[in-house]
């Protein structure tokens, strides 16, 4: 049998969920929407990226199950977490639901998670649902907190709401069919949680690259439960994020979800975005004295080891900063940033004026 780890995500008011990670944990995904929502029908989300390499496969499991299975296959890519698209899923739930009820499984990356979360978060005011990541970057980012949205013209994630999945199933064979430049994007988000958590955990990304961004088993079965380790305790002490706790969670996101919405979503990975994001940060800690210049070459030598971008290409500093100037957390001519005291520890600063903020973003957009 092969070995399962599984992270407790533990909340308020019995609704706590488990984090399974493992290899073929998708064979057991009917079993768990039978134990979840015995006799409801399942709405299984996915893109058609995903649905080309596994959903002839998965929906085989489900028919055999017994479990009434009906897929809703979206466009890849940012540009589907739109409204559109989340009307068109809304229609599809009132169609198959009925007195067993229903439940979502958001089958895919960040943006089908995202999606479909959101829509289980709306409609008849919250229904149960089962996050299965297919990317790296969602098993170590999106799918574990239950943080749900929709991008608007405006920017990212700007309609959305708090809904906890059910589970979580992380099906490590799933990472090892991604293209190279995905699981790099994904790794980007394993390197921003050891920054701000774990120095340890960092010098083990160091040391354990290669293996780690050919999707090696045991290299990423350890990256990924670690990262939903301190990810898990962090949203059990902040899960609505007012207490400043999981606001750490955005190192590096502020300067990259502005660069993501400059460039046009689409163009630049999410994680691409974070990576050059993290060191505009990380020059910002340095210039304020909290890091040493030291500190800052070693986490971009590693970034750019993983292959990852260390500037913005393809748009202008103004352009970024004017749409950091939209972020929820811009307010009074002040942004909240997260910035390094050390590797390993973050620190939230609710003080950034437009002059750091400008000599940051320049300082990483190539010329």
């Amino acid at each position: 049998m092969k070995p399962i780890t599984t992270v407790p995500v533990k909340l308020d008011g019995g609704r706590g969920y488990d984090i399974r990670i493992g290899a073929g944990l998708v064979d057991a995904l009917p079993a768990a929407v039978r134990e979840i929502a015995p006799g409801a029908r399942a709405l299984l989300v996915t893109d058609k990226n995903i649905a080309d390499l596994h959903l002839a496969g998965v929906e085989m499991k489900f028919r055999r199950s017994g479990v009434d299975l009906h897929t809703a296959v979206i466009p890849a890519g940012e540009r589907s977490k739109t409204l559109t698209q989340y009307v068109n899923l809304l229609k599809q739930l009132t169609e198959i639901d009925d007195a067993r009820g229903v439940i979502v499984v958001a089958f895919g990356g960040g943006v089908v998670g995202d999606l479909a979360g959101f829509t289980a978060a709306t409609y008849k005011r919250g229904i149960p649902f089962i996050q299965v990541p297919t990317t790296l970057l969602a098993c170590v980012d999106s799918s574990v907190g239950g943080k749900t949205g929709i991008d608007l013209p405006a920017g990212k994630n700007l309609a959305g709401a708090f809904h906890q999945p059910r589970l979580v199933v992380m099906d490590l064979e799933l990472l090892r069919t991604l293209p190279p430049r995905e699981l790099r994007a994904g790794y980007a988000e394993v390197v921003k949680t050891a920054l701000i958590f774990d120095k340890k955990f960092f010098e083990f990304l160091e040391a354990d690259l290669g293996a780690l961004l050919d999707a090696a088993p045991a290299a990423m079965a350890r990256a990924v439960a670690r990262c939903c380790e301190l990810k898990a305790r962090t949203v059990e002490r902040d899960e609505f994020d007012k207490k400043g706790i999981r606001a750490v969670l955005n190192f590096g996101h502020t300067f990259g979800h502005a660069a993501e919405a400059a460039l046009g979503y689409g163009r630049l990975r999410h994680g691409e975005a974070v990576a050059a994001g993290m060191l505009c940060a990380a020059d910002m800690s340095a210039r304020r004295g909290l890091v040493s210049e030291t500190i800052v070459d070693r986490i971009h030598a590693h970034i750019a080891a993983a292959g990852l971008p260390v500037q913005f290409k393809g748009c202008s500093a103004d352009a970024i900063y004017s749409r950091m100037k939209l972020d929820k957390k811009f307010s009074s001519g002040k942004m909240r940033v997260v910035l390094l005291e050390r590797i390993g520890k973050a620190v939230v600063a609710d003080d950034a004026t437009p002059a750091e903020i400008k000599a940051a973003i320049k300082g990483r957009v190539a010329n």
